[in-house]
């Protein structure tokens, strides 16, 4: 008898738990059904933010029950700071609005960078779908394209940025206070599509940015020989860049290298992150963010990254979170450091 009322009740219970899962499972379907989410994309399309974007919006919906429709709508605007700070202070937290913008805003907020109306750590966090791998690439009429030849320039070098919070300018500044290289930043572009047609004619001559976003806007002049890449800023070398050298190996004080670990090879990890608004109703955060996972291993999505040469390294939401968490406690020195360097 004690063995038929057991068993009778662990059926109850798993018919319950499953009914409560079926039922979440429903109420989401109903809820996401016929609806549009947005993921609000902070830079200019035809850039590596919004390529990725537009990527992964093609495969998101069929991972979201209820199927709805996802679309990329660009915001730029303070190197996509005005795309954050809506975000967290104007987008409705029901999980119809997600946000897409540079990872970078995440530590100008732990170094009290003027202008940001977020808070990181309430943030719900998606994940990011592939680690930044910094480099520095130069065009043809530079006139030298290995970094030796750049450290020794007497005269420094224009690279186009877009604004602080941007590895196009933040890696610079960094490379530019860690190792010495002789740079003029030209900051103020609305992308990197901008940055590139720039150098293509002449306007500045090189660009500190993500490599997968290169390789996959800039191939014709890559593979032409008009642009180069000169140095990585990376913690090892990227499987693609075997023979490009770090920015680590020229770094000659303690402070200059921790300036690049700290500035730019932690930060990579969550340079590109996925974000829901505080408030955000737990449930729909669990669902976008198992679907956001979900399409980053889709089939269908993987081949098209591949043929647009976009690399997919992912970082979880969890993951991120504990990131942006420890960017708050960093040595004040330290901080103070990149706070100066970067010019927050």
């Amino acid at each position: 008898m004690r063995n038929q009322f057991w068993g009778l009740a662990v059926t109850v219970g798993l018919g319950l738990l499953l009914g409560v899962w079926a039922g979440q499972g429903l109420g989401q379907e109903d809820f996401y059904k016929g609806k549009t989410v947005r993921i609000v994309v902070g830079s200019a399309p035809g850039g590596g933010f919004d390529t990725y974007a537009r990527a992964i919006a093609r495969q998101m919906g069929k991972h979201v029950p209820g199927n709805p429709t996802v679309i990329v709508e660009n915001m730029t605007g303070a190197g996509s700071l005005r795309s954050a700070n809506y975000l967290y202070r104007i987008a409705k937290p029901d999980g119809l609005t997600i946000g897409h913008f540079l990872g970078g805003l995440l530590l100008g907020q732990a170094l009290g960078r003027e202008g940001i109306e977020f808070d990181a750590r309430k943030f719900e966090y998606l994940g990011v779908p592939v680690r930044e791998s910094s480099i520095c690439a130069l065009g043809k009429k530079v006139g030298f394209s290995t970094i030796e030849e750049w450290l020794a320039s007497k005269t420094p070098v224009k690279l186009g940025g877009i604004a602080p919070g941007n590895a196009t300018d933040d890696v610079a500044k960094i490379l530019q206070a860690g190792i010495g290289l002789p740079i003029h930043l030209v900051s103020g572009y609305k992308g990197t599509s901008e940055v590139r047609l720039a150098v293509d004619g002449g306007e500045v001559f090189g660009v500190c940015m993500g490599w997968d976003s290169i390789k996959a806007t800039w191939r014709k002049q890559l593979d032409s020989g008009e642009v180069a890449i000169v140095v990585q800023a990376t913690a090892r070398p990227h499987p693609e860049l075997p023979k490009v050298p770090l920015a680590l190996s020229f770094a000659k004080t303690q402070e200059g290298r921790r300036l690049i670990e700290v500035g730019i090879h932690d930060l990579s990890a969550i340079f590109r992150p996925y974000v829901l608004p505080p408030g955000t109703p737990k449930d729909r955060v669990e669902n976008l963010r198992r679907a956001f996972a979900e399409t980053l291993k889709d089939p269908e999505f993987l081949s098209a990254a591949a043929k647009s040469r976009l690399s997919i390294d992912p970082v979880s939401g969890e993951e991120a979170k504990k990131i942006v968490a420890g960017l708050f406690d960093l040595p004040p020195a330290l901080a103070a450091k990149l706070k100066d360097t970067l010019k927050w």
